[in-house]
Protein backbone atom coordinates (compact mmCIF):
# COMPACT_ATOMS: atom_id res chain seq x y z
CA UNK A 1 0.00 0.00 0.00
CA UNK A 2 1.22 3.25 -1.13
CA UNK A 3 2.08 5.99 1.04
CA UNK A 4 -0.35 9.68 1.40
CA UNK A 5 1.92 12.53 0.37
CA UNK A 6 0.59 13.81 4.03
CA UNK A 7 2.17 10.90 5.56
CA UNK A 8 5.53 11.78 4.55
CA UNK A 9 7.43 13.79 7.46
CA UNK A 10 9.90 15.47 5.14
CA UNK A 11 7.04 16.94 3.11
CA UNK A 12 5.43 18.52 6.07
CA UNK A 13 9.05 19.53 7.05
CA UNK A 14 9.57 21.10 4.35
CA UNK A 15 6.12 23.17 3.87
CA UNK A 16 6.92 24.18 7.38
CA UNK A 17 10.60 25.37 6.27
CA UNK A 18 8.94 27.36 3.01
CA UNK A 19 6.37 28.79 5.14
CA UNK A 20 9.21 30.12 8.00
CA UNK A 21 11.81 31.30 5.10
CA UNK A 22 8.60 33.03 3.39
CA UNK A 23 8.12 34.77 6.48
CA UNK A 24 11.26 35.89 7.68
CA UNK A 25 11.74 36.87 4.00
CA UNK A 26 9.24 39.79 3.88
CA UNK A 27 10.59 41.00 7.31
CA UNK A 28 13.98 41.48 6.38
CA UNK A 29 12.96 42.78 2.81
CA UNK A 30 12.85 46.24 4.20
CA UNK A 31 16.42 45.74 5.52
CA UNK A 32 17.81 44.65 1.61
CA UNK A 33 18.87 41.33 3.14
CA UNK A 34 17.89 37.73 2.16
CA UNK A 35 17.40 35.53 4.97
CA UNK A 36 20.77 33.15 4.10
CA UNK A 37 22.66 36.23 3.99
CA UNK A 38 21.00 37.36 7.47
CA UNK A 39 22.67 34.24 8.86
CA UNK A 40 26.33 35.10 7.65
CA UNK A 41 25.25 38.53 9.95
CA UNK A 42 24.25 37.16 12.87
CA UNK A 43 27.34 35.02 13.30
CA UNK A 44 29.58 38.35 12.44
CA UNK A 45 27.94 39.75 14.84
CA UNK A 46 28.47 37.19 17.56
CA UNK A 47 32.24 37.10 16.19
CA UNK A 48 33.52 39.53 13.57
CA UNK A 49 36.46 38.42 10.98
CA UNK A 50 35.22 35.03 10.39
CA UNK A 51 36.77 33.10 7.55
CA UNK A 52 34.65 31.84 4.20
CA UNK A 53 35.29 28.87 6.05
CA UNK A 54 34.59 29.17 9.03
CA UNK A 55 31.22 30.30 8.25
CA UNK A 56 30.38 27.29 5.83
CA UNK A 57 31.50 24.99 8.06
CA UNK A 58 28.94 26.74 11.02
CA UNK A 59 26.41 27.06 8.45
CA UNK A 60 26.78 23.78 7.29
CA UNK A 61 26.85 25.02 3.47
CA UNK A 62 29.47 24.49 0.51
CA UNK A 63 32.03 27.21 0.02
CA UNK A 64 30.61 28.71 -3.07
CA UNK A 65 27.69 29.63 -1.72
CA UNK A 66 28.98 31.11 1.30
CA UNK A 67 31.52 33.30 -1.08
CA UNK A 68 28.45 34.40 -3.02
CA UNK A 69 26.63 35.39 0.10
CA UNK A 70 29.80 36.84 1.46
CA UNK A 71 29.81 39.21 -2.19
CA UNK A 72 26.59 39.90 -2.12
CA UNK A 73 26.95 41.17 1.41
CA UNK A 74 29.80 43.77 0.48
CA UNK A 75 28.06 44.79 -2.48
CA UNK A 76 25.32 45.95 0.15
CA UNK A 77 28.39 47.44 1.83
CA UNK A 78 27.41 45.67 5.45
CA UNK A 79 30.81 43.54 4.85
CA UNK A 80 34.54 43.77 3.92
CA UNK A 81 36.10 40.42 2.98
CA UNK A 82 40.16 41.08 3.62
CA UNK A 83 42.60 38.28 2.23
CA UNK A 84 44.64 37.00 5.51
CA UNK A 85 48.09 38.14 5.28
CA UNK A 86 49.84 34.64 6.28
CA UNK A 87 47.59 32.61 3.60
CA UNK A 88 46.04 34.76 0.99
CA UNK A 89 43.83 32.23 -0.31
CA UNK A 90 41.74 32.70 2.96
CA UNK A 91 38.99 35.66 3.56
CA UNK A 92 37.60 36.73 6.45
CA UNK A 93 34.54 39.18 6.52
CA UNK A 94 34.78 42.21 9.04
CA UNK A 95 31.28 44.23 9.45
CA UNK A 96 31.15 47.87 7.96
CA UNK A 97 29.52 50.18 9.85
CA UNK A 98 26.78 49.84 8.16
CA UNK A 99 26.81 46.42 8.77
CA UNK A 100 27.26 46.90 12.66
CA UNK A 101 24.43 49.59 12.57
CA UNK A 102 22.13 46.61 10.67
CA UNK A 103 21.88 44.88 13.84
CA UNK A 104 20.41 46.83 15.58
CA UNK A 105 17.32 46.50 13.15
CA UNK A 106 17.67 42.55 12.48
CA UNK A 107 18.28 41.04 16.29
CA UNK A 108 14.08 42.80 17.10
CA UNK A 109 13.47 40.98 14.16
CA UNK A 110 14.78 38.04 14.86
CA UNK A 111 13.80 37.82 18.70
CA UNK A 112 9.88 38.72 17.39
CA UNK A 113 10.17 35.73 15.08
CA UNK A 114 11.71 33.55 17.57
CA UNK A 115 9.20 33.99 19.83
CA UNK A 116 6.24 33.84 17.51
CA UNK A 117 7.42 30.72 16.36
CA UNK A 118 8.00 29.77 19.92
CA UNK A 119 4.51 30.76 21.56
CA UNK A 120 2.93 28.21 22.90
CA UNK A 121 5.70 25.96 23.25
CA UNK A 122 7.26 24.51 26.34
CA UNK A 123 10.82 24.25 26.92
CA UNK A 124 10.72 21.20 27.00
CA UNK A 125 9.09 20.59 23.64
CA UNK A 126 11.57 22.87 21.71
CA UNK A 127 14.13 20.48 23.40
CA UNK A 128 12.17 17.35 21.91
CA UNK A 129 12.08 18.95 18.32
CA UNK A 130 15.40 19.59 18.82
CA UNK A 131 16.40 16.47 19.28
CA UNK A 132 13.96 14.42 17.07
CA UNK A 133 16.07 16.90 14.11
CA UNK A 134 18.99 15.82 15.28
CA UNK A 135 17.96 12.48 14.84
CA UNK A 136 16.60 12.63 11.67
CA UNK A 137 19.58 14.34 10.50
CA UNK A 138 21.74 11.88 11.97
CA UNK A 139 20.34 8.85 9.84
CA UNK A 140 20.81 10.84 6.84
CA UNK A 141 24.28 10.68 7.67
CA UNK A 142 24.59 7.33 8.75
CA UNK A 143 21.77 5.41 7.09
CA UNK A 144 22.70 1.87 8.30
Amino acid sequence: MAISLNEFISIFIHQTDLELTGYIKNKLLPFNIAPEQNLVMMLLWEKDGLSQNEIAIKLDKDKTNIARMAFGLEQKGFVKRIHCPKDRRVQRLYLTKEGMELKEHIIPVANEFNSLLCRNITDEELKQVRQILCKMRANLTNPT
